[in-house]
């Protein structure tokens, strides 16, 4: 019991100090931050904070993607991004036009699927759009859209690198379980 308390009160001082006192073999493996000494310490300690937020997000966004892409496959088959469920004016030439301006900036596009180029709003109206589709999955097409409003405001500052306190932590986790939760 005493080894475990001790692993405990040196985790509690390195997060308090933003520290590693290699007690814990493996940990963080390829982290770079600590390369980059020259950032502020309290800016270090405040990204590491913000980085489970985006985590969340990273998961959200990515787990509705798939989610619309599975039910709009089962609908319509491999051709579903190029029907009349994709609002072309919308969302499939926003999202083009994103794709392009990756391939022509000379950086590795993030992917040939059109649908990883949506934003969070756009997947959003991807669901309210092709509500039939999705009506037997979430409870409320209202709680959809509010739901997902609340979340992209949430989503600001934390995809552009702006500190939130512990009241957006929590209420973060909140519309995230609300997501969950309106989901049958």
């Amino acid at each position: 019991m005493s080894g475990l308390q001790l692993v405990s009160g040196l985790s509690a001082i390195e997060k308090s100090f933003g520290i590693k006192l290699g007690h814990v073999s493996g940990g963080e493996v390829g982290r770079k931050v600590e390369e980059y000494g020259q950032f502020d310490k309290s800016i270090r300690v405040e990204a590491a904070s913000m980085s489970e937020l985006y985590e969340v997000f990273y998961c959200l966004e990515n787990s509705i993607r798939k989610l619309i892409s599975d039910v709009m496959f089962d609908a319509d088959g491999a051709g579903w991004w190029d029907g009349d469920r994709v609002d072309a004016k919308r969302i499939r030439e926003p999202a083009a036009a994103r794709r392009k301006k990756e391939v022509d900036s000379g950086i590795t596009p993030r992917s040939d699927r059109l649908i990883e180029y949506t934003t969070f709003g756009e997947l959003s109206q991807l669901i309210t759009d092709n509500w039939e589709l999705f009506d037997p999955i979430f409870s409320s097409k209202s709680a959809v859209s509010n739901i997902s409003n609340q979340l992209n405001l949430l989503r600001g500052p934390i995809a552009h690198c702006n500190p939130t306190d512990d009241i957006e932590h929590e209420r973060l986790n909140l519309a995230v379980r609300s997501w969950f939760r309106i989901m049958s």
